[in-house]
């Protein structure tokens, strides 16, 4: 567990690898985001993506349960006050998922003085080092007890 007093702009975190299924994929998809393209490989291939994708939130879940297995662990966890949030390369049963976590910001919190602000990019990355989302959101994490 790391308080906000030991994280600085320029400090990077990796994630171990996570192997990602046609199985899970596709029931990620029917319980979550049912469209074709996440469901069935042949109604995949007539659409945008030309084979079976996960869903984009499913690449979010998947890349939050990363972050939580990194060494970044803030204390108080992972509280997010919104971010950027982009889906770049379709996600592939087969595919090995990674994140590299970067701090770009921290700053005391004005209105939460238990608490600052830290501010990091999230980039989840396939086995080819192919960037396939990042998130940039904003975090509060808990400030050393005094």
């Amino acid at each position: 567990m790391r308080y906000f007093e030991e994280f600085a702009a320029g400090q990077k975190f990796t994630s171990p690898s996570h192997s990602v299924d046609a199985a899970a994929i596709t029931r990620f998809a029917g319980e979550f985001d049912p469209q074709p393209f996440h469901l069935d490989d042949s109604a995949a291939r007539n659409s945008i993506f030309a084979g079976l994708a996960a869903s984009g939130w499913h690449t979010a879940a998947m890349t939050m349960r990363l972050c939580l297995a990194s060494d970044f662990q803030p204390a108080g966890g992972i509280i997010g006050v919104g971010g950027e949030l982009n889906w770049v390369k379709p996600v592939r049963p087969g595919d090995e998922l990674r994140v590299e976590i970067e701090v770009t910001e921290t700053r005391v919190s004005r209105s939460r003085l238990a608490q600052g602000i830290v501010k990091v990019q999230i980039t989840t990355l396939n086995q080819q080092g192919d960037t396939v989302q990042t998130f940039a959101p904003t975090l509060f994490v808990d400030r050393r007890p005094a």
